[in-house]
């Protein structure tokens, strides 16, 4: 994935990135950060554990790469945050090293939760990867503070509420890097295709390419039910070192929402 160059024009960045792409990889297949849990909608009903995925993955294509043990893995509910990193343990998902964790909650409303990666190192882009990954969990019929921010590096507020959606449902987000909204941004959509189930007539309809507005505002609207991934990417205004030489770094917002099949 190409990641945006905020200091450079819109334009200019376009092209840059294009031809890159173009020359150098071919079509692109999105890597997305992932943190999928077992149920975004807790009810009385239910079980009340949540069990959490951490991975870092090609969601459509249903392939795993690894993933580090974050540096950091919380929820924030009623304002509080609360550190969940101790309660993860190591997993496999899509044959990739992934990270597994679960989480009670007590109390009604709804539950961010969130993972900051240590960055990955990407050689056929050239850059290391950090994805601020997130989603959110309503308990007990409560849906207060649906939109909550996190105020992370980068992230995706919803402008829809991220739960209780069918397919086919719009849905909408603003995409914001310190704490403010960037104008046209690039958001990659995909879909976990974790059963392979879903072909595609073409590589270019792997990832959903939508731009947000001059608000930062995007919409999109999936067409089949189930975990959809939305990424919104920015280069980061520092660099890191590899085998001595210093690489940019890719940041993502990214944001995954469940959207439910309408009932036959």
């Amino acid at each position: 994935m190409a990641a945006r160059q905020l200091g450079m024009t819109r334009p200019a960045l376009a092209l840059c990135s294009m031809t890159s792409a173009a020359v150098v990889a071919g079509p692109a297949f999105g890597h997305f950060g992932m943190l999928i849990p077992s149920d975004p909608m807790v009810s009385q009903q239910d079980m009340r554990t949540i069990d959490l995925e951490l991975s870092f993955s090609h969601p459509f294509e249903a392939t795993g790469m690894d993933l580090a043990r974050p540096k950091a893995f919380g929820v924030l509910h009623n304002g509080e945050s609360t550190d969940l990193l101790d309660t993860l343990s190591e997993a496999r998902v899509l044959d990739g090293a992934a990270w597994a964790g679960s989480f009670t909650p007590e109390r009604p409303g709804t539950y961010v939760f969130h993972m900051e990666p240590q960055p990955y190192w990407e050689p056929s882009e050239d850059v290391f990867i950090v994805h601020y990954t997130k989603t959110y969990v309503s308990a007990f019929g409560d849906n207060a503070d649906w939109d909550a921010e996190l105020g992370l590096e980068t992230e995706i507020v919803p402008l829809s509420r991220p739960f209780g959606l069918w397919s086919g449902n719009v849905f909408q987000g603003i995409v914001k890097a310190g704490g403010e909204p960037v104008p046209y941004a690039e958001v990659e959509v995909e879909r976990y295709n974790a059963d392979g189930a879903i072909e595609v007539p073409s590589d270019l309809m792997i990832t959903q390419v939508v731009k947000a507005d001059a608000n930062g505002v995007f919409t999109y609207a999936p067409p089949r039910p189930g975990w959809w991934g939305f990424a919104a990417l920015t280069t980061a205004d520092y660099q890191l070192p590899h085998e001595g030489v210093e690489k940019d770094v890719e940041l993502g917002a990214v944001l995954w929402v469940r959207f439910e099949p309408w009932p036959e």
